[in-house]
């Protein structure tokens, strides 16, 4: 089948230069190629760190936040005083959690709801203490919103579940106490409230923090801890179908209720700006290799066009339109980027793919590097967007050509 005369033409020139055709495409590829690995591991890293986040801390929070002291009569305002206003002592209680809860729960973009109750504990076993956070809670319902059961390294959510003398342990407070399912714990909390409980459960989140200090009991045995009646609750977690759309969802539910409706990029808003600046970064140097590839494809072109000078004149001579010129050069452009940037997106997944199998350890496990088709698809445009570009200047250099002034030198 005949070509078009104008890929005709390009293909031509391309073949004749087919060193500069290999060097720029070289250039392309190894843009494509550090611009899809770098963002791919930019991906991966926040997709770990919102994981991580994701273990143990819901979309939205409901609490009751703490109040200043005021001054106990208007009129004081008036006089001259000197105040030091301090938190209050009122308690953190939610009134009537179950209905708030309920309400809650029928939300149509909620899709988990829970009560919990957070408290500071010591865990004893003879002279050892540690100090530690149990989280009073129904640990069905809990592990349902956090995926608790995959952690368990020992016993089951399900054993928790009405066992007011159970408690499911981090494997860190089970490692310094020398404990096992089965064994007894005794807890004490603040309020001097004691317990002996029966471990039915071990986890590992992978987070030393975690690990070698939290511990989760029944939502009964926390309020007996606390010295408080049936009703006592702290705090709700609830789930969204979309946590990127909290924002939206929190003003919402702020709307039903009269506690701090908080959602996870408030609370964790400092691994959020750190997500954001390495992903810019990832992004800046990717793109610096890519704008260098945009140059080398560039000066390629121009000295393709000035050793084709006096090609270009007789087309142009022999009817060739300037758009025609513009469309050979441009042509020449995309195939170099063509080539570059299919070879950089294979060369990107093969180093993508050998980072993913390096096992790192730790809660980290494999590399946190995957491959995401989003990345892919942006890689290929802006490969093929870059090298366009780059051709179109020469491109229109080329057309400008006029050739008597070419006949006459």
């Amino acid at each position: 089948m005949k070509l078009p005369v104008n890929l005709d033409i390009a293909f031509t020139h391309i073949s004749k230069g087919l060193r500069q055709t290999l060097v720029a495409a070289l250039g392309v590829t190894i843009g494509v190629a550090v611009y899809l690995f770098m963002n791919s591991l930019s991906a991966g890293f926040s997709k770990f760190s919102r994981d991580n986040i994701f273990q143990s801390n819901a979309h939205i929070k409901i609490y009751k936040s703490d109040e200043m002291s005021q001054a106990l009569d208007k009129k004081a305002l008036a006089m001259h005083l000197i105040t030091n206003p301090q938190i209050t002592t009122l308690s953190k209680k939610i009134i009537n959690p179950a209905n708030l809860l309920e309400q809650v729960k029928q939300q149509p973009y909620i899709t988990h709801a829970i009560a919990q109750i957070e408290l500071s504990t010591f865990y004893n076993r003879g002279k050892t203490q540690i100090k530690g956070t149990a989280l009073g809670v129904n640990m069905i319902e809990y592990s349902g919103m956090f995926n608790t059961e995959k952690y368990m390294v020992a016993g089951s959510v399900k054993d928790l579940q009405g066992n007011l003398n159970g408690v499911i342990i981090g494997c860190g407070i089970a490692e310094k106490l020398s404990l096992g399912i089965g064994d007894n714990i005794t807890m004490s909390s603040s309020y001097g409230v004691s317990k002996v409980l029966r471990i039915v459960g071990i986890f590992k989140l992978g987070n030393s923090m975690s690990d070698d200090s939290k511990s989760y009991v029944n939502i009964s045995t926390a309020q007996q801890f606390l010295k408080e009646g049936p009703s006592y609750v702290t705090t709700l977690y609830a789930n969204t179908q979309n946590p990127d759309e909290t924002e939206g969802f929190v003003t919402k539910l702020q709307a039903i209720t009269p506690y701090t409706v908080e959602d996870w990029k408030t609370t964790n808003a400092d691994v959020i700006s750190g997500d954001k600046t390495r992903s810019t970064m990832m992004n800046s140097i990717s793109m610096s290799i890519l704008l260098l590839a945009g140059f080398i494809i560039y000066n390629i072109l121009s000295s393709t066009i000035s050793q084709k000078i006096n090609d270009i004149a007789i087309l142009k001579a022999t009817g060739f339109a300037s758009k025609d010129v513009i469309k050979i050069f441009l042509l020449e452009a995309l195939i170099m980027g063509l080539i570059g940037t299919l070879i950089g997106l294979g060369l990107g997944s093969v180093l993508i793919f050998i980072l993913s199998k390096v096992y790192m350890g730790g809660p980290v496990g494999y590399f946190p590097i995957h491959f995401e088709w989003k990345l892919y698809l942006q890689s290929f445009v802006l490969g093929l967007l870059m090298t366009v570009l780059a051709g179109y200047f020469p491109a229109r250099r080329a057309a400008n050509v006029d050739p008597i002034d070419i006949f006459r030198k």
